[in-house]
């Protein structure tokens, strides 16, 4: 029951049903101030220019959304008059509605928040066919008074916004920390669910992907605003917080394990790894129990378990030592170690978040300079060369474009031909699910089919005990705020409630609230069927189609990261911030990758062309980024030894060989010189003997009765076996990652001359 009052209490205090209580006040405040004055008349054009408007309204710079809102009610008023004018001229009013489908559609190239807008426009086109006007001065009329709306929910957003400044990144930050907490556990699966492994890898692409995307929205929040307006102390924390969930993230994928070796040090001794797993368990549990008192403003809880799985992971690696007996247990004590120190370097970050959420005077400093700000934010290009450069059938948007204006022309004919009662609907239906690949069309299609008929079934329910208009006013203001509060969290709950209150502004106007129940379900099967056929039968994007340059960006992220690593190497003072920003880049290179392959998993099974092997190109990349990591992290905290001759040239000879693979994507030439090859080859051995070399030593120590070993010569061991493994590794990763794109390059040059 505690857990469910918990769900409850979070809801109510997310920026979620902020949004829903946003719009439903800006919504119903009209309504009853101009029904008190009298002029009721007035009010459903601001409503409806009210309601239009808000979809733009999403977290992120208030210059951004002020922008965004204002291009809206400008774009909605536009449409809304264009196809009021032409009603009367149907032919005319065909090739208006293509046009306006076509190029509002295409507006979705300039990113997610133009997308909104765009959905807008389409909104106010669909929405245009239920509004009776006649003349051209009730038109006109009816037109600026939706502007009026607009710049009415303009001012409401401002208000909100400066009522509670802080709680879209708040809630952005706990989401955050949530999906940050639900990964650690699922690594902490990983390392003894052998048979579970691609599943959970599986899912691991998943949360990946809303971590990087969450996190691309708060450094919009917190660097973008803030570097206009300055920043509160307030402020400092969320951006303190932040910074330590991309370290978190980091260390995460830094610790990318070899878990064929893993399984072969410990097959028959898995009890050793109990204790790291646990850890794991626990701190992302105490992160998702933090993402919670981010929202509550509970107090902190104990860290106490913390310590204790701590000191017990730690424990285990001088039990393991003892029981196998070194040189024979040096290998595993050595992996041990390193997941122990990631363990502890993860759990620093933790209490660097407790510190700050705790108000712990000098907790720590901001370590981002304000004029190093805007490099790692992504902006968003709105040049009209984007618009030419993506207007051909290449484009998954233009076809998205082409394939959405088809669908609504054919609705709206067979809507007109067949008579249907409020055919409009079929139309909204096909704007709010239609997307630019099947599996989400078709997702969102059962969603809103089933969030429909729950719909109706609650509807029929309630109109069937009472017709009492009051109740039906008060359940419309309710289901829109929840529709509204989760119809991006869960859409087939915000469908439900979209229906409940469709039906119950209907049953204020129309007394046979039946009968609209009807044709709600009816239009919503035939708009959600004709998004269905259209996504799989008109100029279909299959994900497997579009996987190449998003592989190819991937590629060369890579690549500039393992030289800003190798940078870093060299030199921490001057190569750090050149560094974070090739890791933002990677990171969302791969979180790219990832939402692609995804997508690419929800398409039919006949269209999932070469998934084995795209499937290895993604562990592949995500292997290789997490071996990047993990050099850079162990440099980031540890005082190193200069990097080697050697460090260098195997560095080198990987670099060559993805710039290689990039190559053949790009269908250009790149030959590498003969000679680092072999260099490569020989630097291998070096740093294999160098590593080896130090672990003689230790042995002689050993041997000797020296089993305490110093703090510096075991770093200087663990730096010698991480380089030694990991450069051997990522190099092997490397040519393998370019015989997968050889292999996928003949694929996709077979599959143009078939």
């Amino acid at each position: 029951m505690r857990k469910y009052l918990t769900i409850i209490e979070l809801f109510l205090r997310s920026s979620h049903f902020y949004s829903g209580v946003r719009l439903s006040f800006a919504v119903v405040i009209p309504l009853v101030i101009l029904n008190f004055l009298g002029l009721f008349e007035y009010a459903p054009p601001i409503v409806i220019g009210a309601f239009l408007n808000a979809p733009g309204d999403i977290p992120g710079s208030l210059k951004r959304k002020v922008n965004a809102i204002l291009i809206s009610a400008g774009l909605t008023m536009l449409i809304t008059a264009i196809i009021l004018f032409l009603k009367p001229f149907a032919f005319i009013l065909i090739g208006a509605l293509a046009i306006i489908s076509f190029f509002i559609s295409f507006l979705s190239i300039y990113g997610f928040r133009a997308s909104l807008v765009s959905f807008s426009g389409l909104l106010a086109m669909v929405l245009a066919f239920a509004i009776q006007k006649e003349t051209a001065f009730e038109i006109w009329s009816h037109v600026l008074l939706m502007g009026v709306g607009g710049l009415w929910y303009l001012i409401v957003s401002y208000v909100f916004l400066k009522l509670a400044p802080n709680k879209d990144a708040n809630q952005l930050l706990s989401e955050t920390l949530h999906t940050i907490g639900e990964y650690l556990r699922l690594r902490a699966r990983l390392l003894t669910k052998k048979a579970d492994r691609e599943t959970l890898m599986q899912q691991s692409i998943v949360l990946q992907t809303q971590i990087t995307e969450k996190q691309e929205t708060l450094r919009e929040l917190l660097l973008l605003e803030r570097k206009r307006s300055g920043r509160s102390h307030y402020d400092e924390k969320q951006l303190l917080i932040f910074i330590s969930t991309i370290n978190i993230v980091e260390l995460i994928e830094a610790k990318h394990l070899d878990y064929s070796e893993i399984d072969a040090l410990f097959e028959n001794n898995k009890g050793y790894l109990k204790a790291s797993k646990k850890l794991n368990k626990k701190m992302g549990n105490h992160l998702i129990t933090l993402s919670e008192i981010l929202i509550q403003k509970d107090k902190i809880p104990s860290k106490d378990l913390l310590l204790e799985a701590l000191q017990k992971a730690r424990g285990v690696i001088s039990t393991y030592v003892e029981d196998v007996t070194l040189p024979k247990a040096r290998e595993g004590a050595l992996i041990l170690k390193n997941l122990f120190d990631y363990q502890e370097q993860l759990f620093q970050e933790i209490r660097a978040i407790r510190r700050v959420m705790a108000n712990v005077k000098h907790a720590s400093k901001v370590s981002v300079k304000r004029q190093e700000e805007s490099k790692f934010l992504t902006l968003q290009e709105y040049r009209f060369n984007v618009i030419i450069q993506n207007f051909s059938l290449q484009s998954t948007l233009f076809r998205h474009s082409l394939r959405f204006t088809v669908a609504i022309l054919f609705a709206y004919v067979l809507g007109t031909l067949l008579g249907i009662h409020n055919g409009y609907w079929i139309l909204l239906t096909i704007v709010v699910i239609m997307r630019p690949n099947y599996g989400l069309t078709k997702e969102r299609s059962k969603d809103r089919i089933v969030g429909t008929l729950i719909g109706a079934v609650i509807a029929i329910g309630i109109v069937l005990v009472t017709q009492n208009t009051i109740i039906y006013s008060v359940l419309a203001i309710i289901s829109l705020t929840m529709a509204f509060a989760l119809i991006q969290q869960n859409y087939k709950s915000g469908a439900a409630f979209i229906t409940l209150n469709i039906i119950f502004v209907y049953s204020l106007i129309n007394p046979d609230a039946l009968e609209v129940i009807q044709y709600r379900v009816i239009d919503t099967v035939l708009g959600a069927g004709i998004a269905v056929i259209a996504n799989y039968t008109l100029w279909p994007s299959w994900e497997a189609l579009n996987m190449k340059h998003v592989l190819l960006t991937m590629l060369q992220r890579n690549t500039e990261y393992l030289i800003a690593t190798q940078k870093l190497y060299h030199d921490k003072t001057e190569a750090e911030l050149s560094y974070k920003v090739a890791r933002k880049e990677a990171f969302l290179a791969i979180s790219n990758l990832n939402g692609a392959f995804q997508r690419m998993t929800q398409d039919p099974k006949s269209k999932q062309k070469e998934y084995r092997l795209l499937y290895d190109m993604v562990t592949l990349n995500q292997t290789m980024i997490s071996g990047i990591a993990s050099i850079g992290t162990f440099v980031t905290n540890h005082q190193t030894t200069p990097a080697s001759k050697e460090f260098d040239t195997i560095i080198l000879k990987i670099v060559n060989t993805l710039r290689a693979a990039t190559a053949i994507l790009e269908d250009t030439n790149f030959t590498e010189e003969v000679s680092v090859a072999s260099e490569s080859s020989n630097a291998e051995k070096k740093i294999m003997e160098a590593y080896q070399h130090l672990s003689e030593l230790r042995d002689r120590d050993i041997k000797e009765g020296n089993t305490e070993i110093d703090t510096e010569t075991l770093h200087h061991l663990q730096e010698a076996y991480l380089m030694a493994n990991q450069l051997v590794w990522m190099k092997a990763l490397s040519e393998n990652l370019k015989k997968a794109t050889l292999k996928y390059d003949a694929v996709l040059k077979e599959r143009m001359h078939a």
